[in-house]
């Protein structure tokens, strides 16, 4: 399930992003498969009667709330790092902020904070 490998062009920030995020995608999938095996024998057990005292306290570690909160750490860090990659390879292209903005669903100003995070400025028609 994994996208067609190849060497990515080291000037090709955006895309070593994107190859990151699939990347990591792959891995909370299996971590979220683990995770939902684990709650449905949770399930399983409480309705058969079994307090939930017992249960938290049964249960191996990582918990299910622990590979959750993992996950989701994961997940908004290399989609964060994506999102600015691909913002500033949009601009490379010289794609409007205002634009961007309107492709990612946020402001301008979150599209500035993204590209100034990444060391480019924008242009002064648009900041």
């Amino acid at each position: 399930m994994s996208a067609e490998t190849r060497d990515v062009p080291p000037d090709d920030v955006a895309e070593r992003a994107l190859a990151d995020l699939v990347t990591e995608l792959d891995r909370c999938v299996d971590e979220l498969v683990l995770a939902r095996a684990r709650a449905e024998k949770l399930l399983l057990e409480r309705r058969a009667g079994r307090p939930w005292l017992d249960l938290v306290t049964g249960e191996a570690r990582p918990l299910i709330v622990e590979r959750i909160s993992t996950v989701l750490a994961a997940l908004s860090a290399a989609g964060h790092v994506w999102r600015r990659e691909q913002a500033a390879a949009l601009q490379a292209e010289q794609i409007s902020i205002n634009r961007i903005a309107a492709l990612f669903g946020v402001t301008r100003q979150r599209i500035s904070a993204l590209l100034k995070e990444n060391g480019t400025e924008p242009t002064a028609e648009e900041a």
